[in-house]
C-alpha cells in the first residue's frame, strides 16, 4: 500500500459517507411523503448523489450555493442539518425556512445556502447578482449555481450567462443534465444538446463531465472553481447524470421506459465507488455497516426532529408578508 493510499481511503469513504447520506434521506422521503407527513411537491435527488457531493468539494465556507427545487442533497452536503431540513418538510418552525418554504425552498444563510428555487431557471439571476456583489466588493468568493437542462431553454439562463461573461462575475455553473426536462427529452426541447458547446458560446470555458463519478465530478468543479476564484470569471460544467425517480412525487412517469432506467441504474454512483473500495481492499463489511448506521441515525434523530417540531400559530399569518396599507 502507498503512503498515499489511507489519505485517498480517507477523502474516498467521505465521498461514499456523503452519497450514502443524501439516498437514505431521500428514500426515508418517499416513505414519509406515502404517509401524508411530507405534503405538497418534493422532487427527489436519487441517481444523482454525485453531482451534489463531488462539486460541493471544491468550494469553500464563505462561497455560495444556489440550488434547483430538488435540493435536498445540496442543502444536506452543503452543511444544513437533517433535522431543519426535515422539519422544513414537515411544516415547522425549526424548519430552516420557518416551515413556509418545504420540500422545494431550503434556505440557510450560515452555510450561505440560497435555494431551493421552485421557479425553472430562477436561480440564474440570483447567482449572477450574488456574483457581481462580491466582485464590487472585491471578495475571492464562488458562487456555484446548481440547475437542470430544462433551465437552458429559459430566457434567464441566457441572460445570466451572457451578463456574467459580459461582467467577468465569479460564476461556477452547474448544469445537471439529466436528459429531462420535467417530461420532455433534451433532443426534443434543444437543438443543439451538447450543453457544454453551447455555454461556451459566451466565451466562457465550458465542458462535460459524467456526472455518475463522483471522483471525476470533483476533479472537473476543482478545476472550474480555482478558474472561477483565481480569474473572477465564470465557467460552466455540464454534469451528465440520471434521476432514477420520476420528476416529481405527482409524476406518472410514462415518457420513459423501464429498461432505459435500467440500463442508467447499472452506473449507479453509490454502488460503483462502493464496489471499487472493496476490490482496492479499501472497504469492508464493517466499514459499509458503520456508514449505513451513521445515516440511519442521523435521519432517525431529524425525523425525531421534525415530529417534536412547531406548527406555526394562525396568528402568524401575516408574519413576513409585505402588503400595502388598506384604503382609508
Amino acid at each position: 500500500m502507498s503512503a498515499a493510499a489511507p489519505l485517498e481511503r480517507e477523502h474516498d469513504m467521505h465521498l461514499l459517507a456523503q452519497m450514502l447520506r443524501v439516498r437514505r434521506f431521500e428514500e426515508k422521503c418517499v416513505e414519509l411523503y406515502s404517509a401524508a407527513k411530507i405534503r405538497g411537491f418534493m422532487h427527489l435527488y436519487i441517481g444523482e448523489e454525485a453531482v451534489a457531493v463531488g462539486a460541493m468539494e471544491a468550494l469553500e465556507p464563505q462561497d455560495a450555493v444556489v440550488a434547483t427545487y430538488r435540493e435536498h442533497g445540496h442543502a444536506l452536503v452543503r452543511g444544513v442539518s437533517a433535522g431543519a431540513i426535515m422539519a422544513e418538510m414537515f411544516g415547522k418552525l425549526e424548519g430552516c425556512s420557518r416551515g413556509r418554504g418545504g420540500s422545494m425552498h431550503l434556505f440557510d444563510a450560515a452555510t450561505r445556502f440560497y435555494g431551493g428555487n421552485a421557479i425553472v431557471g430562477g436561480g440564474l439571476p440570483l447567482a449572477a447578482g450574488l456574483a457581481l456583489a462580491d466582485k464590487l466588493q472585491g471578495r475571492a468568493r464562488v458562487t456555484a449555481c446548481f440547475f437542470g437542462d430544462g433551465a437552458v431553454a429559459e430566457g434567464e439562463f441566457h441572460e445570466s450567462m451572457n451578463l456574467s461573461a459580459l461582467w467577468q462575475l465569479p460564476v461556477l455553473f452547474l448544469c445537471e443534465n439529466n436528459m429531462y426536462a420535467m417530461g420532455t427529452a433534451l433532443e426534443r426541447e434543444e437543438s443543439e444538446t451538447d450543453l457544454a458547446l453551447k455555454a461556451s458560446s459566451y466565451e466562457m470555458s465550458a465542458w462535460s463531465v459524467d456526472g455518475m463519478d463522483v471522483r471525476a465530478v470533483e476533479e472537473a468543479a476543482r478545476r472550474a472553481a480555482a478558474e472561477v476564484r483565481d480569474g473572477s470569471r465564470p465557467c460552466f460544467l455540464e454534469l451528465r447524470t440520471y434521476r432514477f425517480r420520476a420528476h416529481s412525487m405527482y409524476d406518472p412517469d410514462v415518457y420513459r421506459s423501464k429498461e432505459e432506467i435500467e440500463r442508467w441504474r447499472a452506473h449507479d454512483p453509490i454502488p460503483a465507488l462502493t464496489a471499487e473500495l472493496r476490490d482496492a481492499g479499501l472497504l469492508g463489511d464493517a466499514d459499509l455497516q458503520e456508514l449505513e448506521r451513521a445515516a440511519a441515525e442521523e435521519i432517525e434523530a431529524a425525523i425525531a426532529f421534525a415530529e417534536a417540531g412547531t406548527l406555526e400559530p394562525v396568528e402568524d399569518l401575516e408574519r413576513f408578508v409585505y402588503a400595502e396599507e388598506p384604503l382609508a
